[in-house]
């Protein structure tokens, strides 16, 4: 029988991920003057008012108030109108140092015996049906908020566009889990207050992301998904009515609440674990990234059309306690999945510094990552500039989602004699 499948995402103007940006801004900032910082960095955004909280070990200083102002201008949060704004909203720090006790169970004489900075089970997940190996929902409802960022910082089109948005994507599936098409779309933006009435104001914007948004979308994606969108398509456009309070003002927003728009949209699984604001010693972080990197490769070599990979640990133990792979019944290999899942633990080092080292996770790449999704971005090379007024300026070339590299394609197809 046919299901349905919704995936939803939210913007960088959201509360939520306006507070993921500054956490993963502030542990940039720490890395790109001290790569051997350790970050645990929290923030909380509400009305004109933003807090800092967290553990910071590190050879550097930071003036962690401007930085979080500049990350809320950029977002677009710049106007007295929002009742909150990277100039004059109030940033109160309650940052102090990382507990030793945790420290010294992360920490070796021998970085390749870095203990894992925390206990828990992480998760990665790669399915064939898009060509970055992401859940279709997902990927579409990513795209809209992207392309209504773009509407709103162009300011032609549609020139009532404030920063926070949501999207959500349905779609049916047949029997053998293929994509038949799109059965409802959910766009919920912040505008500006109209002058005329709610019902008239209601109208122009379902007209405008209707006409404008979505057929800009949509001329992004391959044919096989445009042939998804149809004329029966449901649009539920701020099906509350009116939308002008939004942002920090309408909602507080908190690091790490949004851990499935970060993953996989309800896909796979998840561990529970929060990315943002967390240095790559937290395996929270960095072997959900290193997850991804397995399951998208093993997906990319012909081990499975979908791929399902859990790793755990245990906090300053070196060797993760279990890797797990289920591969939904759709493994290419006779081989049950345990029989996989061993030889992945031969492929994949999954030791905590050895990850670090694979996917070069010691450096300021995480900004990138705060807002649309952790999972299915290109990677890239670039260079970022950070300034300081205790430490000075720095520019660094750095390589952005290297998780999502297919770097291990070959490793795989040798292991497992793919052709």
């Amino acid at each position: 029988m046919a299901y349905l499948f919704t995936s939803e995402s939210v913007s960088e103007g959201h509360p939520d991920k306006v507070a993921d940006q500054i956490s993963d801004a502030l542990l940039d900032n720490f890395l790109a003057f001290d790569e051997n910082s350790k970050v645990a960095c929290e923030t909380l955004v509400t009305t004109g008012q933003v807090v800092l909280a967290g553990e910071v070990k590190s050879q550097t200083y930071l003036d962690v108030q401007q930085i979080a102002r500049e990350v809320i201008n950029k977002i677009g949060y710049t106007k007295g109108a929002y009742q909150f704004s990277g100039d004059s909203c109030g940033v109160i720090s309650l940052i102090h140092e990382q507990s030793q006790d945790i420290n010294q169970g992360v920490d070796r004489e021998s970085k390749e015996e870095q203990g894992a900075g925390d206990q828990g089970m992480m998760f990665g997940y790669a399915t064939k049906e898009t060509a970055n190996y992401m859940p279709l929902a997902l990927d579409i409802s990513h795209k809209i908020l992207i392309e209504l960022a773009q509407l709103r910082r162009e300011g032609k089109d549609i020139s009532y566009l404030r920063p926070d948005s949501k999207s959500q994507v349905t779609i049916e599936y047949s029997d053998d889990n293929i994509p038949q098409r799109i059965v409802a779309i959910v766009v919920s933006t912040q505008h500006d207050d109209f002058d005329s009435n709610d019902d008239a104001m209601l109208a122009t914007i379902k007209e405008d992301i209707i006409k404008i948004l979505i057929p800009r979308v949509k001329k992004q994606l391959p044919e096989y998904v445009q042939a998804l969108f149809n004329d029966e398509i449901t649009y539920h456009i701020n099906p509350t009515g009116k939308f002008v309070i939004g942002g920090p003002h309408g909602d507080t927003g908190l690091t790490g609440r949004k851990i499935i728009v970060d993953t996989y949209g309800g896909k796979g699984a998840h561990g529970g674990g929060a990315f943002s604001g967390k240095d790559p010693s937290k395996v929270d972080r960095s072997a959900a990234y290193a997850a991804r990197h397995i399951a998208k490769n093993l997906v990319a070599a012909g081990v499975a059309n979908e791929i399902l990979v859990q790793v755990s640990y245990a906090i300053g133990v070196v060797e993760p306690t279990s890797i797990f792979v289920d591969t939904y019944g759709t493994s290419a290999l006779d081989l049950t999945d345990g029989q996989i899942a061993a030889q992945v633990k031969d492929i994949f080092d999954m030791r905590p510094a050895a990850i670090e080292t694979r996917l070069k996770l010691r450096n300021p790449i995480y900004t990138e990552t705060a807002a649309y999704g952790h999972m299915g971005k290109e990677p890239q090379i670039i260079t970022k500039v950070f300034e300081s007024p205790y430490s000075g300026r720095i520019e660094k070339e750095v390589e952005l989602f290297t998780w999502e590299k297919l770097d291990y394609v070959d490793h795989v197809k040798k292991a497992f004699k793919l052709n």
